[in-house]
């Protein structure tokens, strides 16, 4: 059976183009439900005009898809509104945050 940790590590896979960070690392990643072999996510992003965001949210689909689940729905929400504290410390380090 799949898990949460299963999917968190799947979606590390998941680089921001834009900045070369996985959504896991780069704090976009919210919530993560694994139930009956169907998940549900909520992420966001960095900014509500983010032009990659289909871009995203189809990445994340396929990537959760690969680990055989039959369902995948990602809700995007901006409340609350991302920030950098939000960012893990390796995301930090490579962008020099500290």
């Amino acid at each position: 059976m799949v898990t949460k940790k299963d999917v968190l590590n799947i979606l590390k896979e998941v680089i921001d183009p834009e900045i070369g960070i996985s959504v896991v690392d780069l704090g976009l990643i919210y919530d993560v439900k694994v139930e009956n072999n169907k998940v549900r996510i909520k992420m966001t992003l960095t900014s509500p005009f983010c032009p990659l965001s289909n871009f995203l949210v189809d990445s994340v689909k396929e990537k959760v898809r690969s680990l055989d689940i039959e369902d995948v729905k990602v809700e995007i929400v901006f409340d609350p509104p991302w920030t950098p504290e939000k960012m893990s410390k390796k995301a930090k380090r490579i962008l020099g945050i500290k």
